[in-house]
């Protein structure tokens, strides 16, 4: 990665690499997961759960984003947009942990749930991070970046979920996808000490941030 990206833009996206890798391997086989190992009455059922699942994650993700956001726009500096992002990836790696025990639709719409409320803290804190300090005259170029690193992350994922799932089992695929994504949560404590205390006057460039999700 060229040195003209400064340490925390760096981070960020290796780290979001990771992420995507990851989560990546399970967003093509969550729907048959789903068939094989939750619905018993067949692949009508499957597709109800699955719609469901999907309801399980994207309201409460929607609904929290916006009070987690408000909040930490309201204190100094950058240390709570910090650990609101490394404490919500934590939670979101412990989810496809989470899968392996599940045997019932509850536990996935729990699950999801789950998964919503570490997304809702990560997402706003993270778009905040990384808008703070993306570097003046670089924005197209860093967004790209960023957005390039998803597709890689999410296309050498997509390749090899099905293989994986195929010959190690939706178990052993799970566990890759939390590994992936604690591992990214602990490169972001490599900029820890390099976030700001105190608020700082930023040029701000607004973008949504693509995400792999189940």
């Amino acid at each position: 990665m060229p040195k003209i990206i400064n340490k925390i833009i760096k981070t960020l996206i290796i780290s979001d690499l990771f992420l995507n890798l990851g989560w990546g391997l399970l967003s093509p086989v969550f729907a048959i997961f789903i068939l094989e190992k939750i619905a018993d009455k067949g692949p009508l059922q499957a597709a109800e759960i699955a719609g469901l699942a999907a309801l399980f994650y994207w309201i409460p993700k929607s609904l929290f984003e916006i009070p987690i956001g408000i909040y930490l726009d309201k204190n100094h500096g950058e240390k709570d947009d910090f650990w609101s992002m490394v404490i919500g990836m934590f939670i979101i790696s412990l989810v496809p942990i989470g899968y392996i025990f599940s045997s019932v639709p509850w536990h996935i719409y729990l699950l999801q749930t789950i998964y919503a409320v570490g997304m809702a803290m990560t997402l706003p804190s993270w778009l905040a991070i990384f808008t703070r300090h993306i570097d003046k005259g670089k924005e197209a170029f860093e967004w790209g970046m960023e957005t390039s690193s998803i597709g890689v992350g999410a296309g050498i994922a997509g390749g090899l979920s099905g293989i994986l799932a195929a010959t190690l089992g939706f178990n052993t695929l799970f566990i890759f996808v939390s590994v992936f994504t604690i591992f990214s949560t602990s490169l972001l404590l490599i900029i820890r000490n390099d976030i700001s205390l105190r608020n700082k006057t930023f040029i701000l460039f607004s973008g949504e941030r693509p995400v792999i999700e189940p």
